[in-house]
């Protein structure tokens, strides 16, 4: 029997609890002491051992702690560049390092679960550093707070007894055990293990109505030994097909006594370790490498990225590199594509898409969707005994037909219809109804129940009465809001654009951006956790080359794109929009126009759920410079100014121009009264049950100072802020024991409080 020595760095987290960090893997644990910590990773080692027959790979005797405590500058980091914090901190590094048995020397940082080699003593704290400081840059603040935190750490181990003749640590040679743990740390075998396909059964492991297509791709990669790219939109099935391929094609290979092995990998994994010039490479090379010695094929997920990862550009990318062992045989590949990622593909390396077998996907028609939700529906009742009834799948491809005409049928469906059933299986309930995927969708889409439920009947009074209480004094913009709603209740929108594209035409502070929060909490708001407003100020992007912040370049999305795929459903305010760039409209032309943006590597963000503001100050200054006025004027003045800005390819793809009119002064005095009523909401008021009364006296000043001719109502808002607020906090202050009380607030040549 021989033994194996594992090193633990464990940190005393509290007086009850001891965290340890298995050295050389990912392995943590929380226990009540270092002796229970102990016993909980030799556990884990033995059952893992069960399972694969092997122990991890921890090349280090004698093992000793060195704590290295690193000057570091956190900084914080986003699209626009790099922000250094004030001052230094001091990061205490954890080092466990030692001798191994080939004669060199290894370190391990545990915190960064990272290792390396060094030849003598002498090069070991200069290593360190390096590496440390390298992993502190990649590390956010709060990351590196965290390891401040910790402690200081201790060090122990634990002792395994092996038979060397039974284990395959100790009978394969060093070679072939670094290129065995490539593939194993960089993708995950496929099929998964049973135990594993089990706890993940929201959706089935099957490629329903679609047989013909995994035979033909069984086919190829068997029988042809190729490549194999499936092309298909969103939502078509493409992985369905590749796991069915997969598992037929493994089956197949036990039956005649075969070994194949297929490896599921994330390009982006293959670099993201990578520090030093040349290691991806070196990866590749050894991906490459035991593919052929295992008889191993790579599922590459995304395959669009494999040009992304890499290099600065695709033609040093790790398609690049895997280009010639592809063509020459060498390595054997399948994955997937949409048509926009294979045109992108083929305009940035043809080569590349040439060693490929392109097997189409075509969308599925009614009745085939039919078929695959009636399956889908008998999968629930047989694994997980929920009904899910004709009705409930009939409305539910109603509603994705309708709202998510950009993905495709079946994998809409199922991913809805899944997330329905994972929430009925929480609930206890042992069936999905008409009203569970109502409020279902709702939840995930925002869109009121009037708007999706037919049934319900539209009531004009109540819109108007919604749209009344929260814009004031802009009557005209609310009759076209209400038939903007009207339009969209009646599905007779085009649901290949956008919901609506508008221009908020007026001066400034008179209520566009309110209007626009309005809009978006009418049509989004009834279920999304986060605000359905993406805001964005357009006057940040006042020269040509900053339209890569707002978009994306090459690998990184950009605010625009970021935002839209994080909230689909949403209102989209491009604040301020003719400050922007030329060449800033000229992008936008096929969002407004398609409802979707296709970035160079054919990654495709929609924005065909979305309702495009985009607000104008242009012609405010040749209407009439006076703080009142009626609302008779022309939309003529503001139209002429955007006509004479724009280019009309760009004003041709906007629905309607909305204008807003100078307030009123019954408008200001509606506005201060509304204002006086949310601060009433606050917090602070309401935890202690004080009521606000107003005095008309009050609401006189406020209109008096409520409107400026440069800046609309935006002074009463600050007069508020400053002149009502900080006397009334100064009494909650003084007065804590105050509450289930009135206050009466008034204005005699400053702001009187009586209560």
């Amino acid at each position: 029997m021989e033994r194996l020595h594992y090193p633990i760095l464990y940190y005393p987290i509290s007086e009850q609890a001891v965290l340890g960090l298995l050295v050389g893997s990912e392995q943590q644990a929380i226990a009540a002491n270092v002796d229970t910590l102990k016993l909980k990773f030799q556990n884990q080692l033995q059952k893992d051992y069960k399972k694969t027959g092997t122990y991890p790979d921890i090349r280090i005797s004698d093992p000793k702690l060195k704590i290295f405590p690193i000057s570091f500058r956190p900084s914080l980091r986003d699209s626009n560049g790099v922000y250094p914090l004030p001052k230094d901190v001091l990061v205490p590094i954890p080092a466990v390092f030692g001798p191994s048995d080939s004669g060199f020397y290894h370190c391990y940082l545990p915190v960064f679960q990272e290792h390396f080699t060094y030849y003598s003593p002498e090069h070991f704290e200069a290593l360190t550093d390096y590496v440390a400081i390298s992993n502190l840059n990649r590390s956010t603040p709060e990351e590196i707070y965290k390891l401040m935190r910790y402690g200081t750490p201790g060090l122990t181990s634990i002792e395994l007894r092996v038979n060397p003749r039974n284990n395959y640590y100790w009978k394969s040679n060093w070679n072939f055990r670094n290129q065995q743990t490539t593939l194993a740390r960089l993708g995950e075998a496929y099929p998964p293990l049973k135990a594993t396909r089990r706890l993940n059964r929201q959706t089935p492991d099957v490629a329903w109505e679609r047989e013909a297509i995994v035979e033909q791709v069984v086919d190829k990669v068997l029988s042809s030994r190729a490549n194999v790219l499936i092309i298909g939109h969103p939502g078509s099935g493409k992985s369905a097909v590749l796991q069915a391929a997969i598992r037929k094609m493994t089956n197949k290979a036990k039956s005649a006594k075969l070994k194949i092995n297929f490896w599921r990998i994330l390009p982006q994994r293959i670099t993201n370790s990578a520090k030093y010039l040349g290691e991806w490479q070196a990866t590749c090379e050894e991906l490459i490498d035991e593919a052929a010695s295992t008889n191993s094929i790579l599922w590459i997920v995304s395959m669009v990225r494999l040009l992304m990862a890499g290099g600065s550009g695709p033609e040093d990318s790790v398609a690049a590199f895997f280009r010639p062992a592809l063509t020459q045989g060498k390595v054997q590949m399948i994955g997937e594509a949409t048509p926009q990622e294979l045109e992108s593909m083929r305009r940035l390396m043809p080569g590349f898409v040439e060693a490929f077998h392109l097997v189409h996907l075509e969308e599925m028609g009614e009745f085939e969707v039919q078929r695959v939700l009636s399956k889908y529906a008998q999968f629930a009742q047989l694994t997980h005994k929920i009904d899910i009834g004709k009705a409930a799948l009939d409305l539910s491809y109603r509603l994705l037909s309708r709202f998510y005409p950009y993905e495709s049928f079946p994998g809409k469906a199922i991913k809805f219809l899944g997330k329905c059933l994972a929430e009925t299986r929480l609930n206890r309930a042992e069936e999905i109804s008409v009203d569970d995927v109502n409020q279902h969708f709702i939840q995930q889409t925002g869109l009121p129940e009037l708007l999706l439920n037919d049934n319900l009947e539209w009531n004009e009074s109540e819109l108007l009465q919604f749209f009344n209480e929260r814009i004031i004094g802009q009557p005209r913009a609310v009759e076209q809001l209400c038939s903007l709603v009207k339009i969209f209740k009646a599905g007779i929108n085009n649901p290949q654009r956008p919901i609506a594209t508008l221009i908020f035409a007026g001066p400034t502070g008179v209520g566009k951006t309110a209007c626009a929060k309005t809009l978006a909490e009418y049509f989004f708001g009834k279920g999304q956790q986060k605000t359905p407003l993406i805001r964005i100020d357009m006057s940040e992007y006042q020269h040509a080359f900053q339209i890569d912040r707002l978009i994306g370049a090459d690998r990184e999305p950009g605010q625009l794109v970021k935002e839209v795929r994080e909230k689909p459903f949403s209102v989209l305010l491009l604040d301020e929009i003719e400050k922007a760039d030329p060449a800033i409209f000229d992008a936008l032309l096929a969002v407004l126009d398609d409802g979707m943006l296709v970035d160079g590597f054919g990654r495709v963000t929609h924005f065909k759920n979305t309702i495009i503001i985009m607000t104008s100050n242009l012609g405010a200054s040749g209407r009439r410079n006076v703080s009142f006025s009626d609302t008779t004027s022309s939309e003529n003045t503001y139209l002429s100014a955007i006509l004479k800005h724009f280019r009309p390819e760009f004003v041709n793809r906007i629905d309607s121009l909305v204008v807003f009119d100078e307030l009123s002064k019954e408008g200001i005095r509606e506005l201060a009264r509304r204002e006086l009523r949310e601060l009433g909401k606050r917090e602070g008021f309401n935890k202690k049950k004080i009521q606000l009364n107003f005095s008309e006296r009050l609401i006189d000043y406020l209109v008096a100072i409520g409107f400026d001719e440069r800046y609309g109502a935006r002074p009463m808002q600050r007069a508020i802020e400053q002149g009502i607020i900080g006397p009334l906090a100064l009494w909650l202050l003084e007065n804590p024991d105050k509450s289930n009380h009135t206050l009466s607030i008034d204005y005699d040549g400053g702001i009187v409080i009586n209560s």
